[in-house]
């Protein structure tokens, strides 16, 4: 989808290198599906060709109706994404649907994670961990959460997440605009 988004808009891998700081071989490694992107450089992927992150997602195709109808997403549908370049998983919790701006999401941060650039984006972000302690550095603050504790800001604020613990976090993790 990157190759067809930079090629669309004119794009030789050398420009989208330089719009992105990402090197040519890397992009070059990504669009042939041998290496994967952080979730943070995807955003940069996806600024520079002047779309959203979503647009690297297939959307379900949902009829639209008159009423808004509740999307039942049973266990076994949900898709799993994994970004091994940022040691996450993020596992969907509900399908698409017509209207909806929430994306729930259940992710699971690895152990002694490279800690990230804090990073902004529009819209909201809620966190609710499940188990383990994850580190959030949100405006250059630092809060520690742990089982049962949550976190709710605006994501334009720069804000990164790193888990440096032995252990695995798993979290429920609410955000807008939907990403994926």
């Amino acid at each position: 989808m990157i190759r067809a988004l930079r090629q669309e808009r004119g794009f030789s891998l050398r420009e989208l290198s330089s719009r992105t700081g990402l090197s040519i071989g890397f992009l070059s490694l990504v669009e042939r599906g041998q290496s994967s992107l952080a979730l943070t450089s995807l955003h940069t992927v996806a600024k520079a060709l002047d779309t959203e992150v979503s647009a690297f997602f297939p959307a379900e195709e949902v009829a639209a109706e008159s009423q808004p109808v509740p999307v039942v997403t049973r266990a076994d549908e949900a898709p799993q994404l994994a970004i091994a370049a940022q040691q996450r998983t993020y596992k969907l919790l509900s399908r698409r649907a017509p209207n909806c701006v929430l994306e729930p999401l259940l992710v699971t941060i690895y152990p002694n994670e490279t800690i990230e650039e804090p990073y902004s984006h529009e819209g909201e972000e809620f966190a609710y961990v499940l188990s383990g302690e994850v580190r959030f550095i949100i405006a250059g603050t630092e809060y520690r959460l742990g089982r049962g504790d949550s976190i709710h800001f605006p994501a334009t604020v720069p804000h990164a997440i790193h888990n440096d613990t032995r252990e695995p976090v798993e979290a429920v993790w609410v955000l807008t605009p939907r990403l994926f």
